[in-house]
């Protein structure tokens, strides 16, 4: 099963600043604002959903294909990429624009200035799915996630002229987009992906209710942060996975990847819907233990221990044979 996941592709910059924004900040003065700030430290970190995701499918052997837009000042996160199991033969590569970046700098009392470059990523309207499809011998699922909006509406308009099977994942893109565009994002979908509060902000955007969402797309896939994901389909009980018990919580930045790269790489194995959750959530649950989307290590045997301890034994053998 070839599975191509689309999406932002993007590094972090996050600086520290040891004190607090508020003690700069003069009251009449906020108008003509002039500020540096000297940080102690400068974290680096892979990030963008579309390698995000496409990095935990490639640490479960799932070999997705990421298609995106990076800037020339790409090469080096390509290589990690490839190293770890993902085809990036299809991301286009801007001549001009950096690759999308997000700058932001935390005070000691947590509060934040960040600014967010979109730079090559607005080229990802410029991708052809056909062009993939045909590079990789045809597609049997897109995954449309969180890109430039054009690119997200281009995308989901071919794969229906085609007849892709899609999966919608608007995440941080739902905030900008208006009920016609979510409509014609989700309309027909073989998946839904959203977190709880997405869900209701899809439902008043839309203007449909939970039963006529539920009409429109094969499955609806609803995380439920600590309490797991909920996976429904018209006709037939909701499927409910729990979370494996965590070891730490570190960062949850990137949780919702990482059950999406879990979830599609158990499609791909070809077990039921329950158990492609299992297996998201267990690797959600490791990357909420690790500080970066992409700095955890699936080491099988301990991913299987813990797998048979939440999940039992019928569960393990079933996935074992897939991961080994």
């Amino acid at each position: 099963m070839r599975i191509a996941v689309t999406g932002s592709i993007a590094t972090d910059h996050l600086m520290t600043f040891p004190g607090r924004f508020a003690d700069q900040l003069v009251a009449d003065q906020l108008h003509t604002v002039s500020l540096s700030f000297l940080v102690d430290n400068l974290d680096v970190r892979r990030g963008g959903v579309g390698p995000n995701i496409c990095f935990g499918m490639g640490q479960l052997g799932g070999n997705p294909i990421l298609v995106g837009a990076a800037g020339y000042d790409f090469d080096e996160y390509r290589a990690w990429l490839d190293r770890h199991g993902v085809d990036t033969g299809s991301v286009r590569i801007s001549e001009v624009l950096h690759t999308a970046r997000f700058v932001c700098t935390t005070d000691k009392d947590h509060n934040q200035i960040g600014s967010f470059y979109t730079g090559a990523m607005s080229e990802a309207r410029l991708i052809e799915l056909k062009a993939v499809a045909d590079r990789v011998g045809g597609l049997d699922l897109v995954l449309i996630g969180a890109d430039d909006p054009e690119a997200m509406l281009r995308h989901t308009e071919e794969c229906r002229t085609r007849g892709i099977p899609f999966a919608a994942d608007f995440s941080q893109q739902i905030a900008r987009m208006n009920g016609d565009e979510i409509r014609t994002l989700l309309d027909g979908a073989t998946y839904l992906f959203s977190n709880e509060y997405e869900k209701g902000l899809i439902e008043s955007k839309t203007g449909w209710s939970d039963e006529e969402i539920l009409g429109k797309v094969g499955h609806r896939v609803t995380t439920l942060g600590s309490r797991g994901v909920r996976i429904e389909r018209v006709g037939e009980p909701a499927i409910e996975v729990g979370c494996p018990e965590e070891e730490a919580k570190v960062d949850p930045t990137g949780v919702g990847d990482a059950f999406r790269a879990g979830f599609l790489t158990g499609l791909q194995w070809g077990v039921g819907h329950e158990r492609a959750a299992q297996v998201g959530c267990m690797l959600a649950t490791l990357v909420i233990e690790t500080l970066g989307t992409q700095e955890y290590t699936l080491r099988r045997a301990h991913f299987m221990d813990r797998f048979t301890k939440a999940y039992g034994h019928e569960a393990a053998a079933e996935v074992k044979s897939y991961l080994s």
